[in-house]
């Protein structure tokens, strides 16, 4: 039997040590900072703040009242963050390229740039998705290519047409190009980490055994629509396949830091690009294929991550994939989605996985406000409030219950409950702040930009987005969840540990209050806070010997930075 690879060995053990360590702490040790004051505190509201510097609060040796106490204990490491970010995406290389270059060079820097968001880690398709401006396509369309001698990736870099779309300025950007500006911003400073994880939604259609790109659900095949799975024949054609977009990518200057083997395996009922694996069969094709191939190319760095679909299952994967030896060597960890509910983080199983599979990282590949604007199929109780509207330019929308999905109130849903209207701001910090305090070690966004409608999306699955951009005006609307996601990745970045902490809410509700926190490399911590009510909530923050009372502001995502 094979071991596992020294450098995940060495985290295992690392990461062991940690939770027995957790296991052992109930009470954090009483370390004196020497804390006079907070070093930063950062507020985006309802209220119109974005990203605004409040007064800095002393640290006293006795709190005053408060209706919530928050403990941070430095001392207590956890998982190293490997970055926040978001997409790049067909869809948003076409409304990128919708603007003239110098106003595009300026949405690319407020993203990835230091004064900017400074988005550290992202995610990008191989091929086609629902996020494609015409979809269905991948980079070897030639049937029964097994060489792969046609393999090309010209899709992702031979832009976009202004005779086939008038309002497009710069026919030479796409999906490729936009990475590549990225990168170059990237590397004009400093902080220069951008990494990328790479998800393909299906292999090409011909290796597939519905030999399409997927059937979708209609009342004749009694809505059990499909993407298929790989022909027995071709489970090597498609690891070859893989291999190759890395070497096509590497090629054109961009390394792919890791990979998944597909996008969402247990399928979304054939609505769009998909392609199925089971537990067992993915945990075969790694096994088998893509793990001991990768590890015999020159891309034996590249990291893979399992699964990269909903929460609510992700136990079943990695006791199926983590638990074989023979599998858990060629991984890297386990990749998530947030769609299994508008409001659950699934902490619990979060917890289990990272103590059942100590030094495996758990990251948050893909998170969306979807069906936007959606009118509501049949089976739905509340059609109304199902269809969302007047999200643009309208900051309102975002911080208030405006929101739905694909489950709200739909009779035929399996667990309708777990889908009640949301607010988006709500929805993101929640899961960013509640994953982080809970082992995940990354989190990422869907498409960075979108149109005006949540597009395109060439079979209508609109959703929302950062940034939105009008492509007829040409307004470009930073949502209040750029700014939310801006603050995060500014204040927790790569290299960064997540450290233990407590919350006593005394007579708040579990979700008004929600708080992570983060230890740099040069001991600054930075403590992330969401207040969900309507109102102000007085608390006290205390670290080691020392408190400070702070207030946090209705509706709000606040950061308090403090030099230990």
């Amino acid at each position: 039997m094979k071991t596992v690879a020294p450098k995940k060995l060495v985290a295992a053990i690392s990461a062991a040590l940690t939770v027995g360590l957790l296991s052992a702490c109930s009470q954090t040790t009483s370390n004196d900072y020497a804390l006079t004051k907070t070093s930063e505190i950062i507020v985006t509201n309802e209220a119109g703040d974005v990203q605004a510097l409040k007064p800095n609060v002393a640290f006293v040796d006795q709190a005053q009242q408060a209706q919530a106490v928050i403990t941070i204990s430095p001392d207590i490491k956890k998982q190293t963050i490997v970055g926040i970010g978001s997409s790049f995406t067909e869809s948003s290389a076409f409304i990128l390229a919708h603007l003239e270059p110098e106003v595009r060079a300026e949405v690319m820097n407020n993203v990835y740039g230091a004064e900017g968001a400074n988005f550290s880690l992202t995610r990008t398709p191989i091929g086609a998705t629902d996020f494609s401006v015409e979809g269905q396509w991948s980079y070897a369309d030639v049937a029964g290519d097994v060489s792969l001698k046609h393999f090309s990736i010209e899709e992702d870099k031979n832009g976009f047409s202004k005779a086939k779309y008038p309002n497009i300025k710069d026919e030479s950007f796409d999906v490729l190009p936009m990475i590549h500006e990225a990168l170059a911003i990237k590397a004009k400073q400093d902080d220069s980490d951008l990494r990328i994880i790479s998800s393909a939604w299906t292999a090409p259609s011909w290796m597939k055994d519905i030999d399409t790109w997927y059937i979708r659900p209609t009342p004749e095949n009694g809505y059990q629509g499909t993407g298929g799975e790989l022909k027995p024949e071709y489970v090597s054609t498609y690891t070859d396949y893989l291999l190759k977009y890395l070497d096509a990518y590497q090629a054109e200057g961009v390394d792919i830091w890791a990979l998944t083997p597909v996008n969402e395996p247990a399928g979304n009922s054939g609505q769009w690009e998909s392609m199925h694996f089971t537990p067992e069969t993915q945990r075969d094709f790694i096994k088998a294929h893509l793990g001991p191939t990768l590890a015999a190319s020159s891309h034996k760095d590249v990291n893979v991550l399992i699964y990269d679909q909903n929460r609510d299952h992700l136990e079943d994967w990695t006791d199926t994939i983590l638990g074989d030896p023979d599998t858990a060597q060629y991984v890297y960890g386990t990749a998530v989605h947030w769609y299994s509910s508008t409001y659950k983080v699934y902490e619990d199983a979060l917890e289990r996985v990272a103590t059942k599979f100590p030094g495996y990282g758990i990251i948050n590949t893909e998170a969306t406000i979807d069906d936007l604007g959606k009118p509501a199929p049949g089976g739905v109780s509340d059609p109304e409030n199902f269809q969302e509207s007047d999200w643009f330019g309208n900051d309102a929308f975002w911080w208030n219950d405006t929101a739905t999905d694909w489950a709200y109130s739909a009779e035929w849903a399996p667990n309708a409950e777990d889908h009640p209207i949301y607010t988006p701001v709500h929805r993101y910090a929640r899961n960013i702040i509640v994953s982080l305090d809970h082992w995940m070690e990354g989190w990422v966004d869907w498409n960075i930009v979108l149109d005006h409608n949540g597009g395109p999306n060439h079979v209508g699955n609109f959703c929302g987005a950062p940034i939105m951009i009008d492509t007829n005006t040409g307004e470009i609307y930073y949502t209040p969840v750029f700014h939310v996601l801006s603050q995060f990745s500014r204040t927790i970045r790569p290299g960064d540990v997540a450290v233990q902490t407590s919350i006593d809410r005394g007579q708040l509700g579990d979700d008004d209050l929600h708080t992570s926190a983060t230890l740099s490399a040069d001991n600054l911590l930075s403590v992330q806070l969401l207040n969900t009510t309507k109102k102000p909530i007085d608390y006290a923050l205390k670290i080691g010997e020392q408190m400070a009372n702070i207030t946090i502001d209705a509706n709000a995502v606040q950061t308090v930075r403090v030099q230990l």
